[in-house]
């Protein structure tokens, strides 16, 4: 068999032809004998098994049974529409068939009294099992298939449903495929990491995934396959993090001085968790060598991201360099500028703010500060990005929540400096261990996963709306006792379609029962205009205001330690990292902090699995797990449509464990053959970059 067997155009495999060929390209992007190979299927059923009419118990599943159709009617519905009847009986009983369309062309091909094997999900309706649309072939057809046991279900399109390629229609392509294909599917693998993770080999591997005769040997191919499917995209991102690594030269921070030091052993507020003398610890060792730090450090709302962001400033200027923070709003780059500028007071240390408020006579200073060195840290918007922004010598970038910055704005960064600045991005937004390892795999990732001593944990309550006026009450103790309140509702303008308050009713709601002067109460939305909105903001940091009524304009930046309870409205209409990150406004004081989940009677069932995790746990990493298995890896990061998560059979929710296998065996291998020049890894090179079509120059790497 010719080694191109897999690229040959589909319309040459029987049973396709040019009509159907154009509709596989167009409705399932199956342009090759390739492309219908990785066509897998989604789940299997089972055609060994047989029942008895006599055994239909439920509804839920689906049966097989032989039997013989001893009856077949037409019966006229609404105006001119017909279904076809029909009664399928054996010896224990009968059941009645039902076809709501094509009772036309459909009673020409039944059989009366001729065995048949019926398969489908029954369904209860008026105290007797029916099968609308049953599936129906005769016995002699059925022994004679070898689509028999484990049955693949494939997905499919109602187009092509209407040419015959349904799943079994697929199936039946699959069958002609397979044998076609003996001998032109190579094994890429080499020998150590088969025998290693006992993996099978990959042209068994396919025909068992596509037509398997077992259980055993099905889970045995799909092993293999998701584990390969890993395997490459974990090898793409470490060859990326290699060649970062050894491409871009970093500037070396070779001392700990002066300012880090006082800074570590005089002024820092308090002890250093575990995590984050770690994360401090992966920092250093990535700046003192001279290669370009790449790091995101993930760390829950409170962990104390910030801190270790100053010190590894204070690394920078201490070996001669400048620093930067960028953050994505005024709000939040106005509140780390002053909580850097408190933490640095007794340091002989610049730090400046720039953002689009600020005032030109004041940039222009800032400017010339900054180019001729006298400025040490500058924190800032987008506005850092800026071409008229020089830096005398600019050291080390630091992103908070990178996910809001696109990758052009992110390098920019990178031109400010003969040779890029170290960049450390963070996130409090977090993201599962399996997901950042796939997503972020050319990063190096470190994790705050611990809360400084002294923070109580919120606690976290669901409430429906007929207990509202004992939520109010119980607002009304905690403003008596000097706190604050948030209100947030996910609406601004009602809805016809959905039942929830809107933020204008709930505001004035909230002012009948928190009436003037005893109470005062700002709003905050997104349709403000940007002064009026900061005016409001900074009315409520000040403790002027008691509650601040929200849309989830607040879900990051914003830093009241006075404010202790949150209260959200309509909260099965939030997502789960939503309500996480709004949780995360509260809690920031010495205080015992509140959640309150406010919602209907009527809750769907992820609406009641969101609410009872945030109930259960303050846990960011375990929330972002029931995050992913909810919703799904593509739709929790924004990449279902950037193809980042293109994957065909595994699934890193389900297969993490697979996952790691892969990740560790893709390092393992390019520690040992950094190059893959080894004989038994040729086959795995020329696989690898025919997947990545070369984009990754291997020559490039010293």
């Amino acid at each position: 068999m010719p080694q191109n067997t897999l690229d040959t155009s589909i319309e040459y495999l029987k049973g396709v032809g040019p009509a159907k060929a154009e509709l596989l390209k167009k409705e399932a992007q199956i342009f090759k004998f390739g492309d219908l190979l990785h066509l897998f299927p989604f789940r299997y059923v089972d055609r060994s098994q047989f029942y008895k009419i006599s055994e239909i118990r439920n509804a839920d599943t689906e049966v097989q049974i032989i039997g013989k159709i001893t009856h077949l009617d037409e019966v006229k519905g609404k105006g001119r529409s017909k279904r076809l009847v029909g009664t399928f009986t054996d010896d224990t009983g009968s059941v009645e068939l039902v076809w709501f369309q094509g009772a036309r062309w459909i009673k020409p091909s039944l059989r009366l009294n001729q065995p048949y094997v019926l398969f489908g999900k029954p369904n209860w309706f008026q105290n007797k099992f029916s099968f609308p649309h049953p599936e129906l072939e005769l016995l002699e057809d059925f022994k004679a298939s070898p689509l028999k046991g484990l049955q693949p279900v494939y997905p499919s399109t109602e187009k092509l449903n209407a040419k015959g390629l349904n799943s079994r229609g697929i199936s039946k392509l699959m069958k002609n495929l397979i044998p076609q294909l003996k001998g032109s599917i190579r094994e890429i693998l080499p020998n150590n990491i088969l025998k290693a993770y006992q993996l099978q080999p990959l042209e068994r591997s396919y025909t068992d995934v596509h037509f398997p005769s077992g259980l055993e040997e099905l889970e045995k191919a799909r092993r293999r396959l998701k584990f390969d499917e890993f395997f490459f995209l974990q090898l793409e991102l470490l060859r990326q993090k290699e060649i970062h690594r050894n491409t871009y030269r970093g500037f070396a921070f070779r001392e700990l001085g002066e300012n880090f030091n006082r800074f570590y052993k005089e002024i820092l507020p308090f002890e250093l968790t575990g995590a984050q003398k770690r994360v401090l610890k992966e920092i250093r060792n990535d700046i003192r060598k001279g290669a370009h730090m790449n790091r995101l450090v993930q760390g829950d709302v409170g962990s104390g991201k910030t801190i270790v962001a100053l010190m590894a400033m204070l690394m920078a200027v201490d070996n001669g360099f400048q620093a930067c923070l960028m953050a994505p709003t005024e709000i939040l780059a106005n509140q780390h500028y002053q909580g850097l500028k408190e933490l640095t007071e007794d340091l002989p240390l610049k730090v400046a703010l720039l953002t689009g408020s600020t005032k030109t006579s004041e940039r222009k200073v800032l400017h010339e500060q900054l180019q001729n060195g006298e400025l040490n840290i500058l924190v800032g918007t987008h506005a850092l990005l800026e071409d008229k922004v020089k830096y005398k010598n600019l050291g080390i970038a630091i992103v908070d929540e990178q996910h809001r910055f696109g990758v052009a704005q992110r390098a920019k960064l990178w031109k400010k400096n003969s040779l890029p600045p170290h960049v450390l991005v963070m996130t409090a937004t977090p993201i599962p261990r399996t997901l950042a390892m796939t997503l972020y795999g050319n990063l190096d990732i470190s994790v705050i996963d611990e809360l400084p001593p002294g923070r109580k944990p919120i606690t976290t309550v669901h409430r429906s709306d007929n207990n509202r006026l004992k939520v109010f009450g119980f607002l009304k103790e905690e403003i008596a006792k000097g706190r604050q309140v948030y209100i947030v509702y996910p609406l601004i303008e009602e809805s016809e379609k959905m039942d929830y308050k809107d933020l204008m009713d709930g505001y004035e709601s909230v002012i009948r029962a928190f009436p003037r002067p005893e109470y005062q109460v700002s709003i905050v939305h997104g349709k403000m205009k940007p002064a009026d909105k900061d005016f409001e903001m900074q009315r409520f940091v000040e403790g002027k205001t008691h509650i601040l009524v929200a849309t989830t304009v607040i879900e990051v930046g914003v830093n009241v330690p006075n404010a202790s309870v949150m209260v959200i409205e309509s909260s099965e209409r939030f997502g789960l990292s939503q309500l996480h990150q709004l949780r995360g406004r509260v809690g920031r004081g010495a205080e015992q902090s509140y959640c309150i989940l406010m919602s209907g009677n009527k809750l769907s069932n992820d609406a009641k699995t969101r609410i009872k995790t945030m109930v259960r746990t303050n846990d960011g990493f375990e929330i972002a797990e029931v995050d992913m298995k909810l919703r799904g890896p593509g739709d929790l990061m924004g990449t279902r449509q950037s193809g980042v998560l293109d994957l065909k059979i595994a699934d890193i929710t389900r297969d993490s464990t697979i996952l790691k296998e892969a990740r560790e065996a893709a390092t393992q291998l390019l520690q040992a053959d950094p190059q893959l020049q080894k004989d038994e890894n040729i086959p795995l090179k020329n696989a690898f970059l025919a997947r990545t079509r070369g984009k990754i120059q291997w020559s490039r790497i010293s």
